[in-house]
């Protein structure tokens, strides 16, 4: 359950962020696509089981959350603290109406707002991207919100375990995952869990077919019954030499990201320092270095070349460097989430950084 002064603060803070950037509304849209309907939770408490949702939040007033009328169900919809619940012929068109004449920022313009309904908000609607902007606006986590962080990082955390214990060369992807994937449902995660295994430089669903070797590379991502996604993953078995110095890089990152990760230090700044170990020893990277995460998997800022956001309190990152060799084989990915502290960053899992 969220408390309603969290759901006061979380309204505040977007409306501050709608005064600064000069809308007079936001629609926050979502989908069932795994990581993207958590903008929607984040405002109105629904979690969408399937097809889509928008959440309009004007400036003054009470907000909207709208649905498709042609799946009267969307998902739990007793879960949403929002009255005002429209099932709409065309989402757009109602969207329309009721902001004419307006601008409006919408989260999702380029990746999650329908073709049908884009088209009949541009008609009468100044639409403006407010992915960065709406982002911003949740990166730094209340003291709620981060006792829902702490329990998700507890759930992924002890999932991994449950994989380690699992693992043994030659058994199938599918086989280790499955005793951490229950035990991610039997804690509440429901569908918000998105648990692979990298293969080669490459992410892949963790299937029967799929045979791990003596060494494994695990991605283990999921949000716990409070809807706050988090990232905790180690590698397990024999590196081989060359992944073994990206292990090296590993460890020194670690270290570095205790005292980069500190409230005043940009993401570029953060960036830099977490990825020397792998560019001094001429590794590429390939996924982004780490990433605000929140009820969204994947949020701005991103910890990055250039990204000059500063960095607060109470912010919470994905860190996760990408080293790839030059063979484009041989590679290191494991996942931890920190908390940006004043003393500097605290990794929240509390694993050694090792090959398991």
């Amino acid at each position: 359950m969220v408390s309603t002064a969290e759901i006061e603060r979380r309204y505040a803070t977007v409306r501050e962020a709608m005064d600064e950037h000069g809308v007079d509304a936001v629609v926050v849209c979502g989908t069932e696509y795994t990581g993207f309907e958590g903008a929607v939770t984040y405002l109105s408490g629904f979690v969408i089981v399937h097809r889509y949702a928008y959440v309009l939040l004007p400036r003054e007033g009470e907000p909207s959350i709208v649905f498709p009328a042609e799946a009267r169900y969307v998902g739990e919809h007793g879960t949403s603290w929002i009255a005002e619940q429209v099932f709409a012929e065309r989402p757009g068109e109602w969207l329309a109406e009721r902001l004419a004449g307006k601008r409006v920022g919408v989260y999702g313009l380029d990746y999650v707002l329908t073709v049908r309904d884009f088209a009949a908000l541009s008609d009468k609607v100044d639409t403006v991207p407010f992915d960065v902007e709406f982002d911003l606006s949740r990166a730094v986590k209340s003291h709620e919100e981060l006792d829902s962080v702490r329990d998700s990082v507890r759930i992924n955390t002890q999932g991994f375990h449950l994989f380690a214990e699992a693992y043994a060369a030659g058994k199938s992807a599918a086989e280790v995952l499955a005793p951490a994937e229950e035990y991610f449902v039997a804690e509440g995660c429901g569908r918000l869990t998105m648990n692979m295994v990298l293969v080669g430089a490459e992410f892949a669903i963790a299937r029967s077919d799929t045979k791990l070797g003596e060494f494994c590379i695990p991605s283990l991502e999921i949000a716990g019954p409070g809807g706050h996604w988090v990232e905790v993953s180690r590698a397990l078995g024999a590196p081989n030499e060359e992944v073994s110095r990206m292990v090296e890089a590993y460890e020194e990152y670690f270290e570095a990201a205790r005292s980069a990760l500190r409230p005043g230090a940009t993401a570029h700044d953060a960036h830099r320092a977490v990825s020397k170990g792998f560019t001094d020893r001429g590794y590429h990277l390939g996924h982004v270095t780490g990433h605000s995460i929140g009820m969204t998997m994947i949020e701005h800022p991103k910890i990055g070349e250039g990204v000059d956001t500063e960095l607060e309190e109470n912010m919470v990152f994905s860190m996760h460097p990408h080293a790839i060799a030059d063979n484009g084989t041989d590679c290191l990915y494991m996942q931890d989430t920190w908390l940006v502290t004043p003393d500097g960053g605290e990794p929240l899992a509390g694993l050694p950084m090792k090959v398991y």
